[in-house]
């Protein structure tokens, strides 16, 4: 396989699950957007049924990528899982386990939101049923390839994430995100680098630059001309080398390395786009996600 994102380590067969409320629906809109064949809370027992006819379509000479969102609330489902997906490669396809999640907080404001009550809910509160449901796909969690923490993103910025991890294209071999943030918001659960840009000052305090962000020219020269800005730049740079190598050779397709400041508006996103455009080479891609922009 060449193609890019999931494809690149040879995923045909996704699997998308993860906590109710964390955004199952999203993502497999946005796959079946790119060409993905999507289907919705399919049972785990039918996993190997949806293989099958998978097959048949390969057979008579058509190309096709399955997406299954699994809702995999029940601890007696799990032997069937590991059992369908063992199956799934035996018949040729390579499954990717892709979990959405989001903190307890993120998740009651989104059901507060829409007035529903959790699937697991029953006579308790709303928080008892996440917790519950959180349990019961905790070893779930700590087998998926790709986990993807949704709590500080809304639909749109979530699927410009996920976006480009199931894109149909030709393209690199390493999809690296830059996600800048905000430290008062909380630190991404799905980060597997954090740096922290509080030890440059903060352009809030500068009246001019306050109601700029870090994509602005202004804010962007002031933040990258600050003591330590330029050596910090070429020491992420420096320690990334090594570290997407080992990705690459290992078969890793998809990382995120986040940016922290304050509030995720000014040094954060500064620091962010100039490290995309540095990290960025013919076999690894950046794209970006300013998680806590506009919620100041």
């Amino acid at each position: 396989m060449t193609e890019d994102a999931a494809q690149a380590s040879g995923a045909d067969f996704v699997i998308v699950t993860g906590m109710s409320g964390a955004g199952r629906t999203t993502t497999a809109n946005v796959m079946e957007d790119q060409g993905w064949y999507v289907v919705d809370n399919l049972p785990p027992q039918l996993l190997v049924s949806m293989a099958e006819l998978g097959n048949a379509t390969r057979a008579s000479g058509h190309e096709i990528k399955i997406a299954a969102v699994v809702d995999v609330r029940s601890k007696q489902f799990f032997t069937e899982f590991d059992t369908a997906v063992q199956r799934l490669r035996d018949m040729g396809w390579t499954p990717q386990l892709v979990f959405l999640d989001a903190t307890d907080e993120a998740l009651v404001r989104r059901f507060e939101s829409v007035r529903r009550p959790h699937p697991l809910q029953g006579e308790g509160r709303l928080l008892d049923g996440i917790q519950q449901e959180r349990e019961v796909l905790r070893d779930l969690r700590s087998r998926a390839q790709i986990v993807i923490d949704t709590s500080g993103l809304n639909v749109h910025q979530l699927a410009r994430k996920v976006s480009p991890l199931f894109g149909q294209n030709r393209g690199p071999s390493l999809r690296l995100a830059l996600l800048s943030f905000g430290f008062k918001y909380g630190v991404p659960l799905d980060a597997d680098f954090v740096f922290d840009m509080r030890f440059l000052p903060n352009p809030f305090w500068v009246p001019e630059l306050r109601n700029l962000d870090g994509r602005d020219r202004a804010v962007s020269d002031h933040v990258l001309g600050q003591t330590g800005a330029q050596e910090f730049l070429d020491r992420v740079v420096a320690l990334m080398e090594p570290v997407t190598r080992g990705y690459l050779s290992e078969g890793r397709r998809y990382a995120t390395l986040a940016i922290g400041c304050t509030g995720g508006k000014h040094r954060s996103v500064a620091m962010t786009e100039a490290l995309a455009e540095r990290l960025r080479t013919e076999r690894i891609d950046t794209f970006l996600v300013h998680r806590d922009l506009g919620r100041e």
